[in-house]
């Protein structure tokens, strides 16, 4: 039971204060007046403000309350190296007991897991919820059991209590880590790019100048380098590819470490084309011949050279050539010099006219065998005796001409083969409405390629080859523009024609026969695409050397997809067949594991702001002291928690300590002596 005193006045404060002055200048003109009653009369002013003031005695029965230490125990990733798991628990069980054993104190354990999506461990997240379970008022002590490598240290709520710290560093510890400081993510092919690596060594590392590096890319083999330690490597690499590469860098496990599980990198850089040169030639103006040219510049990752042939060998009109605005057609340079330099050649309705001699078209067939792309653009003249068909070129042609061209009007259709090549799959559901008419087809026969479109008659209109390492398309009419000027209606002739070049370009998103992957955190969309009916399954190799058999489904025509949840972090391995990929998922070192080495640093500021402190598991669990809020609260054996007192209020009684009638009594009192003493004068 405790009590106190405590005012409800009756009347506002300074009411009260203006009635005292009052009081106070009566008193004192009575003692001006030499009146022998101004104490009994200010003693009764007295007594009437102490009435209007409201004093009371109240009484309290309070129940003591239980202090509250809080023991968030670290039960992340990085807190199962070596034996931190056992040494925290161990520690755990002991700090508790020693911390219940004390008088009017309780104990809340709280355990922290790894962060959802690779977060890290999310202590301070912890703490603040379950400081907000608790009243404040209790909180007498906070421990942490942990390697103190936190990641919400942003989110520490205000500690009402000490804040101690014991890590389950162990002396002789270390850890060799590699770091990428600088990858980019896009990388233009054939040109050289710097990646900056480093392999650090902390704690107490051996004595070593150098250590082993390999490097893999794609999954291939790797391949074994010496490198420095503890400085940074600059290491010049050119993408094999276009497309995603994968890039992997593993240091060994070196004897004594804590862990291998960041020790590797993995990097994933998608190789792109800085300009693909397009040689387009046009062999005579006709009202299509603007169509390739103004697609191939509307691409910005296209460098075009376009020659039209407008004065051929055989127009002779007595003009003189230096009176001429026309620029000479360079075929020597253009198709023996610089041919290799060209990632496509084009010829628009293109006919023999002794502008480009057989060996010429010799050399661009043997440009196609080595890899390079050619697109024919056929018109009336593929069909005549002068047809390019029939030159050194007839070896790489997918198709040969019958000599019969079709006049008349035709709506282009998609091959059941076309719907599943990426060329033309999805063609027919763009573009509102159906297809405007084509009125020219050159008829073909003795095809070797793939039809993806066909024409009148159902003959082939549209038809793709590989030749060597090259690749060949023969599209038979010259009627495609007819869709840009939206006649009955247009067609998706952007969209095909865009396509169909950077088919020809070898860009790899539209490659008919590819396995690939995109990741989503740890999920990862299986893609195959094929010509062929059915995908089969894919094997997937998880980063432990675990082979998993994947189902695929299709999902529209040649296209064939399948999820899967990677159940670790690192490289996936993919085989269907002959088609192979690879994938990275997460980073291949987690949060948990950029940094192993126990240290208290990130958690200092905190413990120094609530006079806490820190220390090793290894050097024994402290005994617990009580401290006064404000003072130190660790020594070299000890540490504290700070007693709050904290109580509840069980009942409340209030006694007036001037009630009415005694107010009454001793104001008249008091005025009655006043008065008796003034007129005895």
């Amino acid at each position: 039971m405790t009590g106190s005193i405590i005012f409800d006045p009756l009347l506002p404060i300074w009411l009260i204060a203006a009635l005292g002055g009052m009081a106070l200048a009566g008193v004192a003109l009575a003692l001006n007046r030499g009146l022998s009653g101004w104490a009994l009369r200010g003693l009764a002013g007295i007594v009437v403000l102490a009435a209007l003031m409201g004093p009371a005695l109240q009484r309290e029965e309070r129940a003591d309350l239980s202090d509250i230490v809080i023991v968030v125990e670290d039960a992340s990733a990085s807190q199962q190296l070596a034996t931190r798991a056992e040494d925290t628990a161990s520690a755990a069980e002991t700090l508790s007991a020693r911390i219940a054993a004390r008088d009017n104190t309780e104990v809340r354990r709280v355990t922290v897991q790894d962060g959802a999506e690779n977060s890290g461990t999310q202590m301070m997240t912890a703490l603040a919820e379950a400081l907000a379970e608790e009243p404040q008022g209790r909180i007498a002590g906070i421990f942490m059991l942990s390697d103190g490598r936190l990641h919400d240290i942003e989110r520490a709520p205000n500690l009402p209590a000490p804040l101690h710290l014991l890590h389950t560093g162990r002396t002789g510890d270390w850890d060799r880590r590699l770091i990428v400081e600088n990858a980019p993510a896009f990388a233009i092919l054939g040109e050289e790019i710097i990646l900056s690596l480093r392999v650090d060594d902390s704690g107490d590392a051996p004595s070593v100048t150098t250590v082993p590096l390999d490097i893999s890319v794609d999954g291939e083999p790797p391949q074994r380098f010496e490198v420095p330690v503890n400085e940074e490597i600059n290491l010049p690499l050119t993408l094999p590819h276009g497309g995603r590469n994968v890039l992997q860098f593993t240091t060994p496990m070196a004897e004594g470490e804590l862990t291998d599980r960041n020790n590797s990198a993995l990097i994933q850089i998608n190789g792109v084309r800085d300009r693909l040169s397009v040689l387009l030639v046009s062999g005579e103006p006709h009202a299509g011949g603007r169509t390739w040219r103004n697609l191939l510049k509307s691409d910005s990752s296209v460098d075009l050279v376009h020659f039209t042939i407008l004065r051929p060998p055989e127009k002779q009109d007595g003009v003189p050539v230096r009176e001429l605005s026309l620029i000479a057609f360079p075929t020597r340079e253009l198709f023996l010099e610089k041919i290799d330099d060209f990632d496509l050649i084009i010829f628009d309705r293109y006919k023999r006219r002794g502008i480009l001699p057989s060996l010429y078209l010799d050399n661009v067939r043997n440009y196609v065998e080595q890899g390079g792309a050619v697109l024919i653009n056929a018109g009336p003249d593929f069909a005549s005796a002068d047809s390019l068909y029939r030159s050194p070129l007839e070896a790489i042609v997918p198709a040969r001409p019958t000599a019969r061209v079709i006049e008349e009007g035709y709506r282009p259709t998609i091959s059941e083969l076309g719907a599943r090549h990426p060329v033309t799959a999805g063609l027919e559901q763009m573009h509102a409405g159906e297809w405007g008419r084509w009125m020219r087809q050159i008829d073909l026969d003795e095809v070797t390629g793939d039809v993806l479109m066909s024409g009148a008659e159902e003959r082939p209109l549209l038809v793709l080859d590989r030749v060597g390492e090259g690749r060949v398309a023969l599209l038979a009419s010259d009627h495609a523009w007819l869709w840009n000027r939206g006649f009955e209606g247009g067609g998706p002739q952007l969209e095909l024609l865009r396509r169909l070049a950077h088919w020809m370009m070898k860009e790899p998103e539209l490659e008919e026969e590819a396995l690939w992957a995109e990741a989503t955190g740890q999920q990862m969309r299986v893609i195959r695409r094929t010509l062929e009916e059915g995908a089969g399954d894919v094997t997937i190799t998880t980063p432990l050397g675990d082979e998993v058999i994947l189902p695929m489904e299709e999902v529209s025509p040649g296209r064939y997809e399948a999820l899967y949840d990677g159940p670790v972090i690192g490289l996936y391995r993919l085989a269907n067949g002959e088609q192979t990929a690879v994938i990275g998922l997460g980073p291949a070192a987690p949060v948990e594991f950029e940094q192993t080495m126990a240290s208290a640093d990130v958690l200092a500021p905190l413990i120094a702001g609530t006079n806490g402190g820190a220390r090793a598991i290894e050097d024994g669990v402290p005994t617990i002291r009580a401290v006064r809020e404000g003072r130190p609260a660790a020594g070299s054996t000890w540490m504290g928690i700070a007693p709050r007192g904290a109580y509840r209020t069980a009942s409340v009684t209030q006694t007036d300590l001037l009630p009415a009638w005694l107010v009454l009594a001793l104001i008249s009192a008091l005025v009655l002596g006043g008065w008796l003493r003034e007129g005895r004068r």
